[in-house]
């Protein structure tokens, strides 16, 4: 038995009792309790050390890299298989690659490696599943710091990059690009953009600044300017749209006018028409998900450029006056299979599971739409155990059998495979996983012009502050598309 630690005085004390583990009935299965998971946001060093950047045809790209996703047993996975969750819920991989990944001691239950799928879950069970992450890649434009001080950090945001981890994006993101780059951690996320805004975006540097900041967001005493191009001649007179704005989906991030939606307000005025093309100052004054982007659409003169609300998936009047003729899941699927057949499913930033798995996964975190998507903890940060899903009519192609998954998984273990070419800047090695179905796929990189929406945050000012950034190219007056 140990003896009694010195406490503070140097004098000896008590060790605090151990709780006494209940005696398990024949053959029923220990579970731990439930540990006490930190709140809020902190990525350090381990986290920003997990992969790294490299440079590519005007894209940033994030080199493949292993990622435990962990998460506790969701209410209605108790008494059901591990087997069975994973194939109605996690159908991003055929089962063969879930039988493949615990044979190679990947995926650990309450820290014990699984080897029976079979396994029933319990209350508390812990998972978590080693997986091999690909990330789509964003724009290599910088991001420029306009503001920083004891305070603050304001930044202009190129278009393409989320604001903090989501769905398929994690390094490829604003908060991890100020941490790596420019060594600015533990930062508060006071607003957000859209993946495809850019513009002007806040950070506060400690929790009473963000709190300050927050409660003028939340009494709208934040004045908020937007400019974009949009097609079409634009009326002259001021334009306030008053629709409510509905989420159709967070998953993939699509919003439509509805009578059901909640309340919304934006004002337009044009700046600038160039004979097929309009150039529009917006200031929302509410802050719903894809507000200024639906009511342009609504209004009949979408923004160039939108890979949502400018789409043939709308029909004819690409959802002009609210008309679409589609229910919500035609339309969903109408915008995959449309982005698929141009082969630009990462500008959106899902995949066709996205849409199949929506009404199994409401609730399981493996979100690819950045749409809703809160800080999580970097443990938290998916709760799905699954790797991100991607084609999966291919993924069945090569990897259809226990058979190519244990010849793959004995033919090599975790590792990288070096390339010839070392130059600086260029991409000398990519880790391979043998189980990895992206490994083993070739895609389409997408342009640096696709990854640009004419959508951007021109202006932020509140109570003591006002922060600009520049005009974009694209919407000078005599701009020339």
């Amino acid at each position: 038995m140990a003896e009694p630690g010195p406490g503070p005085s140097g004098e000896a004390t008590e060790e605090p009792p151990r709780p006494k583990k209940r005696r398990l009935a024949a053959g029923e299965r220990y579970v731990p309790p439930p540990r006490k998971l930190s709140t809020g946001v902190s990525f350090g060093a381990e986290h920003f050390a997990e992969t790294s950047y490299y440079f590519e045809r005007g894209l940033r790209k994030v080199r493949p890299y292993y990622f435990e996703f962990r998460t506790y047993c969701k209410g209605r996975w108790v008494g059901r298989s591990l087997l069975h969750v994973f194939s109605t819920e996690f159908r991003s991989q055929p089962l063969a690659y879930y039988r493949a990944a615990a044979r190679a001691g990947r995926l650990r239950l309450n820290e014990e490696p699984v080897r029976d799928l079979d396994i029933v879950l319990k209350n508390n069970d812990f998972l978590r599943n080693t997986v091999h992450r690909h990330e789509p890649p964003v724009t290599a434009q910088p991001i420029q710091i306009l503001v920083e001080d004891d305070e603050v950090v304001v930044v202009d945001k190129p278009s393409s990059l989320p604001v903090h981890p989501c769905g398929r994006f994690r390094h490829n993101t604003v908060i991890f690009i100020l941490g790596k780059e420019h060594d600015l951690k533990e930062l508060h996320t006071i607003h957000r953009l859209d993946r495809m805004t850019s513009g002007v975006l806040m950070f506060a540097k400690t929790a009473a600044v963000s709190k300050r900041i927050d409660e003028q967001v939340r009494e709208r005493q934040l004045e908020k300017e937007y400019v974009c191009r949009v097609a079409g001649e634009f009326p002259e007179r001021e334009v306030v749209c008053e629709e409510p704005i509905l989420v159709v989906s967070y998953k993939v991030g699509v919003c439509r006018v509805d009578p059901k939606g909640k309340f919304c307000q934006t004002i337009f005025q044009r700046l600038s028409y160039n004979g097929r093309t309009s150039v529009v100052k917006c200031l929302p004054r509410t802050g719903r998900t894809h507000q200024i982007r639906v009511h342009l659409q609504y209004l009949g003169h979408p923004i160039v450029n939108d890979p949502i609300y400018n789409m043939e998936a709308w029909g004819p009047e690409r959802g002009k006056g609210g008309r679409i003729d589609k229910t919500d899941e035609e339309l969903l699927k109408a915008l995959v299979e449309e982005h698929r057949s141009k082969q630009s499913l990462d500008i959106l930033g899902i995949s066709e599971e996205d849409l199949s798995s929506s009404a199994e996964n409401k609730d399981t975190g493996h979100s690819s739409g950045c749409a809703k998507s809160a800080q999580a903890d970097p443990v938290r940060e998916n709760s799905c155990p699954a790797e991100d899903p991607e084609r999966k009519e291919t993924a069945a192609c090569s990897l259809n059998s226990d058979t190519n998954l244990e010849t793959l998984e004995n033919n090599k273990e975790l590792g990288s495979c070096e390339n010839e070419d070392g130059q600086t800047g260029e991409k000398s090695s990519e880790e391979k996983d043998p189980l990895c179905v992206e490994c083993k796929m070739s895609r389409r990189d997408p342009s640096p012009k696709e990854l640009v929406m004419y959508l951007h945050a021109l202006r932020y000012k509140g109570a003591g502050f006002e922060y600009c950034s520049k005009m974009p190219e694209w919407a000078m007056e005599d701009w020339e598309e």
